[in-house]
């Protein structure tokens, strides 16, 4: 799979959606994870599986192994992705706590990353790494949606041709 390009994948505002009006609920469903309400988006697995096909997909959530454990048999995902684990101390002014971990993680492949929460210091980052680096920002109530989905294959197929 070395020669896909990573996709690291957030959780909570991509997959697991919040901060929308209980009136105006998007498509998906509640479930209760380790004692905790969750509202799962509906395209969320569907969304993934396309995506898995270009990338080598990642868990780049503050749930870590959990991810792993959870998601797979309610989204329908085939399992088997790895996780980040985190040091939340990133030890530079301002630096994302995700950082450390993404780097160690990727090295110098090509990586896609999609979260609902970037700084300044992650637009930063993708900017001065070496290799190709696309961050997709979500929003916490629509979560990952198509339009983001197409663009993200089609960069990875002109990643391909390059």
């Amino acid at each position: 799979m070395a020669d896909k390009p990573l996709l690291f994948i957030d959780i909570d505002g991509v997959i697991s959606l919040f901060s929308f009006a209980l009136d105006a609920r998007p498509p998906g469903r509640f479930v209760t994870i380790e004692g905790m309400p969750h509202f799962l988006s509906a395209s969320a697995g569907e969304n993934l599986l396309e995506l898995a096909k270009c990338f080598e997909p990642v868990w780049c959530s503050g749930w870590e192994e959990r991810a792993e454990e959870h998601l797979p048999h309610l989204l329908g995902l085939p399992g088997g992705w790895p996780h980040l684990s985190f040091d939340r101390s990133p030890g530079r002014a301002n630096a994302h706590w995700k950082l450390g971990a993404i780097d160690a993680h990727a090295g110098h492949r090509p990586l896609a990353w999609v979260d609902d929460a970037f700084n300044q210091a992650c637009w930063d980052w993708a900017a001065a790494r070496p290799a190709a680096t696309r961050l997709v920002a979500t929003e916490p109530a629509v979560g990952l949606g198509g339009e983001q989905v197409q663009r993200l294959t089609r960069w990875a197929r002109e990643l391909a041709c390059l």
